[in-house]
């Protein structure tokens, strides 16, 4: 039975329990009252004990901080310790000398007394105690996201930067109201505080994933945590609720499931909660914060932690945070209308870094989904043109990613029928790909007519970013590119001082690697630069661009690719003549474009040379080459005699060394 759906259970609890000192139980004892509490306080009690790990230190460790500090300070002094938990149930222990009077009397006098006034964020009862306010309709947001903002109140960062970069430099304190008091001195307001308290926290207190992984969870003092610098969730959710009441910021913990480390998708939950966060009060509602996930991350294979700041969890908008905390009491959810388990387990699951990278919604919305047809079709919308990748079982491949100017579209083809992991990735302002989103993908069918090729990388088809890179103006807007007769042009044109190159690609090929580059033709037309296309046999294959500027030294860089496709199994072209590296880019072959000719025919050539001297042809026997008015070299020779056939030039009158820029197979008789 969940706590807060117990009718009788909601009642606030207000009780007093007189402890002295060397009769003081043990921190269970005092957080497991028993005996103490008759049968509702019983009840709440082992409500708080078996679902709710946090409370089992909160109202022992805590106190005992606060005990030993005033017995300290104060030792004859009686002193009064009010605790509250998620619930909004007031716990209060009285400490004092076992010669002094106990305030117990006070407490159930028949006297009236004037109610005190409750602060800000708190609720006052008819005797005039208080305790924070459980959240209402006026903290609640609505469902589902408005892709506004991220956060649930507005907020400039940039004005957080001096505050952070100060909080972050404080250094550890041996209490906690000194740490506090320092904390401050730079904060002028309560969500200035709640700042400071934050950024120290995340940046200085680790997680501790050996006490995490303990079948049950340790109790942390909020003094070994500052002596250690390590704790668990709960240990984190308390530091930061007790900083906050230090500094008289109303805070509450919240306890519940996660979608954290070892979440996998489509598990269901029950049982103990395993996670623990907190819920703030600021400018008249309820904000929820989540220090653990805040501090950084845990990796996988290594289980080790890495302080990796994260400002998505500092006052994330809770249609956000619902993805993945779902809190004990639904009050805590801050939705209108709340979430159910069932659909907290079935939504999807965005990662914090797919908002973090200006992502703003992905289609299927379900983290389960079917294949139809062989194919699963996934789209997301971004707020920025954003680079991405995917990986199918592990492997970059099975699938064509396409960017769009405000997203992406991708479509996946299993190699085979049953389950496979999709995971895709997002580059945003950083040079590191991050993960965002996982799909579990089930499929029953799979269409053996679409087998993509090995060395078809990410992205398919130009975009913004190809364009971004001096590519401009596609003859091909599309990814894929259907030839019937297996021949194509693509031609584009290049932004100032840059230099292209292809690569062509296919499984089903004993050709070597090498060889396929020559069914590639690269030329000069006007301001275009044209890449002749001729395959060698049916299929599909994987056209590669990459790019350099040319006066920058180092490697050309893969840009993007097209997919050919050409289902006649009729063709077979040859390869285009090779290219020897004086072969300028502003170059142009007119004929012949079979790089294999014929034996014992006068075959024709014609080629644009711009600021060539003299051009011929070499096989048995030389021919010059004339320039005509058009600007093109042209002549016929015979392939008579020879296995080979040369395009030579002379870049200088002055000069007698010709250089090679073609050379052609002759065939056998």
């Amino acid at each position: 039975m969940e706590l807060q759906e117990d009718a009788e259970a909601a009642v606030a609890i207000d009780m007093l329990l007189i402890v002295h000192p060397e009769e003081r139980p043990s921190p269970r004892a005092r957080a497991e009252p028993g005996a103490r509490l008759q049968p509702l306080q019983q009840r709440r009690a082992e409500f708080q004990g078996v679902k709710n790990g946090i409370r089992k230190w909160q109202t022992s460790e805590e106190n005992d901080f606060q005990e030993s500090l005033a017995e300290k300070q104060h030792p004859q002094q009686p002193q009064v310790i009010t605790a509250y938990d998620n619930q909004g149930t007031q716990l209060t222990v009285e400490v004092h000398p076992c010669d002094a009077m106990p305030q117990l009397l006070k407490k159930f006098s028949l006297a009236k007394q004037k109610p005190r006034k409750a602060r800000k964020g708190l609720q006052g009862d008819k005797n005039g105690n208080t305790r924070p306010r459980q959240p209402g309709g006026k903290d609640a947001h609505a469902y589902p996201w408005d892709k506004s903002s991220l956060k649930s109140m507005p907020l400039d960062l940039r004005k957080f930067e001096k505050l952070d970069t100060y909080a972050s430099q404080v250094t550890v304190k041996s209490s906690l109201d000194e740490l506090v008091r320092d904390l401050l001195q730079e904060a002028h307001s309560d969500l200035e505080r709640v700042r400071a308290i934050w950024i120290w926290i995340c940046y200085h207190i680790e997680y501790d994933i050996e006490a995490a992984q303990e079948k049950n969870r340790r109790a942390f003092k909020p003094t070994s945590i500052l002596k250690t610098k390590k704790t668990n969730c709960d240990g984190y959710a308390g530091l930061f609720e007790r900083m906050c009441r230090i500094a008289g910021v109303q805070c509450m913990t919240v306890a519940g499931y996660s979608k954290g480390f070892g979440y996998q998708i489509g598990q269901s939950f029950s049982g103990e909660f395993d996670h623990a966060w907190n819920a703030v009060f600021l400018e008249g509602r309820w904000h929820l914060l989540d220090l653990t996930w805040g501090s950084g991350l845990v990796n996988t294979t290594t289980s080790k932690f890495t302080f990796l700041y994260n400002e998505f969890y500092f006052l994330t908008h809770p249609a956000l945070f619902i993805e993945d905390h779902f809190p004990d009491n639904k009050n805590w959810q801050l939705l209108k209308p709340p979430q159910s388990l069932r659909q907290f387990e079935n939504n999807m699951y965005h990662k914090s870094e797919f908002y973090n990278k200006g992502m703003l919604s992905a289609r299927p919305d379900t983290s389960m989904i079917r294949t139809v047809n062989g194919k699963a079709t996934i789209t997301i919308e971004s707020c920025a043109p954003t680079l991405f990748m995917f990986m199918l079982n592990g492997k970059q491949e099975h699938g064509l990613l396409s960017l769009k100017k405000n997203g992406m579209r991708l479509e996946v083809y299993p190699p085979t029928t049953g389950t496979h992991k999709l995971q895709i990735f997002a580059k945003g302002d950083s040079d590191i790909y991050s993960s965002v989103l996982e799909y579990i993908i089930k499929c029953n069918y799979v269409d053996l007519g679409v087998r993509l090729p090995t060395e078809l990388h990410q992205p398919v088809g130009p975009s913004w970013f190809s364009e971004q890179m001096g590519i401009m103006k596609p003859s091909h807007p599309d990814p894929i590119i259907h030839t019937s007769d297996g021949r194509c042009s693509i031609s584009f044109r290049l932004g100032e001082g840059i230099s292209i190159l292809a690569s062509l690609h296919g499984d089903d090929s004993p050709i070597t690697e090498e060889t396929q580059r020559r069914y590639i033709f690269q030329m000069q037309r006007e301001k275009r630069t044209e890449f002749k296309v001729q395959l060698p046999h049916a299929g599909r294959f994987a056209f590669k661009i990459f790019v350099k500027k040319r006066k920058e030294p180092g490697n050309y860089s893969f840009v993007f690719n097209y997919l050919l496709c050409c289902a006649n199994t009729k063709v077979n072209w040859p390869v285009f003549p090779e290219i020897f590296g004086n072969w300028a880019q502003d170059n142009e072959l007119l004929e012949p474009l079979s790089g294999v000719l014929p034996a014992n025919r006068n075959i024709p050539f014609k080629l644009k040379l711009p600021g060539i001297a003299k051009a011929l042809v070499k096989g048995r026997d030389t021919w010059p080459l004339t320039l005509n008015r058009e600007g093109y070299w042209e002549g016929c020779c015979s392939t008579a005699g020879c296995q080979e056939m040369y395009i030579m030039v002379l870049e200088n009158a002055n000069h007698n060394f010709y250089s090679y820029i073609l050379k052609y197979q002759v065939s056998a008789q």
